[in-house]
């Protein structure tokens, strides 16, 4: 492979930076705010439409996994053409997806807008080309604090979402919520248009120069021999089950144990509020410790923390301490990877790359949402549910924590200034 230094000198100026990232920052904020309360509405639509807690879980099932697939053909567009397009479309198809979800009179309405079309936004507008748009705008030495920083902030969204999506509900009902977040979806379409301004900078293959003999092909399978990346890939399945399985089930698990409604709005805002300061640290440790252990620790300590929450009867106290713990150490994580590929292999390919590895985190969101109901279903608890995902979290965290951060060698392509 062909070999270009990278050169912080082909960065934009200090206010095209700030647009970027503020941009990035308020749709993800806006994406992951609406994304990580849609568990909410997991009563209220079964009771209203008569579907089971599968049917429900199913839905945000397929959204995670469309997202998921969706996600490495998104980057590698990204990557070779920009992300304006991109992210503009995916807005509008949140969009509809929500236009869809208010329609709904059954499973298969629900499954449009809650699956396809939401999944196929979230692959357009969620963390991957935010956090790529963000990594090509700022130095090497400072990007695994701003990956972090712009982490934070998009995770605030659910600080302010959740409680008022759980308020709308029990005050109006869950067509008035859902008419909110369409409205919410109007907002992210400047915010979209503003990042897209990365693209103007240059595209990673402009920069890269005409004489670059790297292809996609070649990038691949480089990076399928690295040891480092295909662990760290097959690792972030366990982060979209745990997650994903907490977001979905949660606040039915509350209702059964006779809890506050409220509680879990609360906890997805605990979460979204210690996770600003998750996000921060873990970014601000990633760029002066190893990011592959901090990662693992991550997984390993996250696995805990559950097994320590769901051991005892639920109480509002250890509902809202475990909310604090699990936030810590929640979206923090995406920084990390992002910041973890960027080390391994460059810029060049990173929308890519960071795609196919959040394949298997959306492979595993898939299972913690469908998987989880499925269990519910047969064995009339959570037990089963979050005992396994315990399990493959301290495999996965102890797996991360002792596999290699080292760049692929060859070293793929990267950009050099115009």
């Amino acid at each position: 492979m062909t070999i270009t230094a990278s050169s912080d000198s082909a960065l934009p100026s200090r206010p095209v930076t700030v647009s970027i990232i503020g941009g990035a920052a308020l749709l993800m904020c806006l994406g992951m705010g609406m994304r990580q309360s849609f568990g909410l509405f997991m009563v209220p639509i079964t009771g209203d439409l008569g579907l089971s807690v599968s049917d429900f879980t199913f839905a945000l099932a397929l959204q995670n996994i469309i997202w998921g697939f969706s996600q490495p053909f998104v980057g590698i567009l990204g990557d070779r053409y920009g992300v304006r397009l991109l992210m503009v479309g995916g807005s509008l198809c949140f969009s509809l997806g929500i236009i869809a979800t208010l329609l709904a009179t059954g499973p298969l309405t629900l499954l449009l807008g809650q699956g396809v079309l939401i999944g196929l936004a979230m692959s357009c507008t969620a963390a991957n080309l935010s956090l790529t748009s963000t990594a090509r705008v700022v130095s090497e030495k400072r990007r695994s604090l701003i990956l972090g920083i712009v982490a934070a902030v998009g995770s605030f969204g659910t600080f302010i979402v959740a409680p008022m999506t759980q308020s709308l509900i029990v005050g109006d009902g869950w067509h008035v919520a859902m008419f909110v977040f369409l409205c919410l979806t109007i907002l992210m379409l400047p915010a979209a248009y503003v990042t897209g301004l990365v693209d103007k900078v240059g595209t990673p293959r402009k920069r890269a120069g005409a004489g670059s003999a790297d292809s996609l092909t070649s990038v691949l399978r480089t990076a399928m021999r690295h040891r480092g990346y295909v662990t760290m890939s097959v690792a972030f399945f366990v982060c979209g089950l745990q997650l994903v399985f907490l977001t979905t089930h949660l606040p039915t698990y509350l209702a059964l144990c006779g809890q506050d409604p409220m509680l879990s709005a609360k906890a997805l805002a605990t979460i979204a509020l210690f996770n600003v300061v998750g996000c921060y640290v873990l970014g601000w440790l990633g760029g002066r410790f190893p990011k592959h252990i901090i990662l693992g620790l991550v997984y390993v300590v996250r696995s805990m923390a559950v097994a320590a929450y769901f051991v005892f009867p639920p109480t509002p106290f250890t509902t809202l301490l475990f909310a604090a713990v699990m936030g810590l150490l929640w979206l923090g994580v995406a920084p990390l990877v992002q910041g973890l590929v960027a080390q391994m292999f460059g810029l060049r390919y990173l929308a890519t790359l960071s795609g196919i590895a959040f394949f298997f985190h959306q492979v595993g969101s898939f299972a913690g949402a469908w998987g989880g109901g499925l269990i519910y279903d047969a064995f009339g608890s959570y037990d089963h549910a979050w005992q396994l995902g315990v399990l493959i979290g301290l495999v996965a965290g102890g797996a991360q924590i002792l596999t290699n951060d080292q760049p692929a060698r060859p070293p793929v392509l990267r950009p050099v200034s115009a």
